[in-house]
């Protein structure tokens, strides 16, 4: 059965109302709302299926064990993985770049590279400064023009055989940049780098195909597309996983264990310490096959519809700066000229316009450009017009009163 967009009365929160006024919720590359079939698999699971997986031979046991490596090849094939074992359920993508950092610094030596780039997230560039920290390595970093575009010349320079590591975000979360990923791994395939991806942003906007893409990893948050907070996903070539030591240690990631020594367990268990969490995994399969029949070219068609329609309502103030380029996805980042970013969003959220303001976790971004932070208005497939011309007419509101 086909969704059509924008598909509100599927996500209950939309109805509700701030300071008596429509909920107009703009703020989608921070968090996005849940819909009813996602809301269902969390309540079903608890009220059906309650149990702790792969450990026990009662009925519930069974069926939440069955349920949750259900949802690991459901996650899988939408990344276009063709073997559910290379998929790691962690609490997102902070977890998953993390563990991808922590296991892959067994590899790294002193005087070794890490290349990521200008518009990275803060969950991108601290794992690697930590595992520069740990082994000696040197992190290196790619800039970006003033359109917030990716200088691939000077990635270019930066590749040599010291480049171990080439980690970077698909989308940028400050400025909706989509970078060439495909040509990014390519580059790096030339080095024997490893290559880990970003998709945090991309993942609620574009098709994903792992294989095509050349990585050797990709890790996602489920809570950037429709999923609950604390579940996300890290995918890895079977080999590379296989190669590299755990992550943490506990119950379910080993074979054996004595006080004389532990074999660790076969992927993915070997990086799936302790209880998971297992409803989380649930809705997350849920949140995908609830994308997958709206089709992510109708969200993609219908997202960039409204990132023009934003665009021309906000271009009609003055002072007014978008930052990143004109192709952007998902998100639109702007400052207004003597109006202060934080007072900005106070007064559309009295107007029930939620935005966000601040460096988006990107304060070396706002320092390349030589600002504190930006407002950034970010959308999702339930958003309409209607609502883009109520945020247009409130955000100028705003900054007569402001000004």
């Amino acid at each position: 059965m086909n969704i059509s967009l924008p598909a509100r009365e599927l996500f209950p929160i939309l109805e509700h109302q701030i300071n008596g006024r429509p909920l107009i919720y703009l703020d989608n590359a921070a968090t996005t709302q849940k819909p009813l079939p996602v809301l269902d698999a969390s309540r079903s699971y608890y009220e059906s299926m309650n149990a702790n997986i792969h450990r026990g031979t009662h009925a519930l046991a069974r069926a939440a064990t069955e349920a949750y490596e259900a949802a690991r090849k459901t996650v899988a094939a939408h990344l276009g993985a063709a073997d559910a074992e290379e998929l790691i359920f962690t609490s997102g993508c902070t977890d998953g770049i993390n563990l991808a950092a922590q296991v892959l610094s067994s590899r790294l030596s002193p005087g070794d590279e890490i290349i990521i780039s200008t518009l990275e997230h803060h969950s991108n560039i601290v794992p690697w400064q930590m595992a520069c920290e740990r082994t000696g390595a040197i992190l290196r970093v790619i800039p970006c023009d003033e359109s917030g575009v990716l200088d691939l010349a000077a990635y270019d320079q930066l590749l040599n055989e010291r480049t171990k590591v080439v980690s970077v975000g698909w989308i940028s979360n400050a400025f909706g940049t989509r970078h060439p990923v495909k040509e990014i791994v390519r580059r790096a395939k030339s080095f024997d780098a490893v290559v880990v991806i970003d998709a945090a942003q991309a993942i609620p906007h574009l098709a994903i195909d792992v294989h095509d893409l050349g990585c050797d990893m990709l890790a996602f948050s489920g809570h950037k597309v429709y999923a609950p907070t604390g579940i996300g996903a890290l995918w890895g070539k079977r080999s590379l996983l296989e190669s590299l030591p755990p992550y943490r240690g506990g119950g379910e990631m080993i074979k054996e264990v004595s006080f004389a020594g532990t074999t660790y367990n076969d992927i993915p268990f070997k990086y799936e310490a302790g209880t998971p969490n297992i409803e989380g995994a649930i809705a997350l399969a849920a949140a995908i096959q609830f994308v997958q029949k709206v089709g992510l070219a109708a969200i993609q068609s219908h997202e960039t519809t409204l990132i023009r329609a934003a665009e021309k309502e906000l271009q009609a103030i003055d002072g007014i700066h978008l930052y990143g380029p004109s192709d952007r996805i998902g998100a639109l980042s702007f400052r207004i000229e003597g109006v202060h970013a934080y007072d900005l969003g106070t007064f559309l959220d009295q107007m029930g316009v939620a935005v966000r303001t601040g460096h988006h976790c990107c304060q070396p971004l706002m320092a390349r450009f030589g600002i504190t932070g930006t407002i950034r208005a970010s959308f999702a497939l339930y958003n309409t017009l209607e609502e883009i011309a109520q945020f247009g007419e409130s955000t100028r509101r705003a900054v007569k009163m402001l000004r």
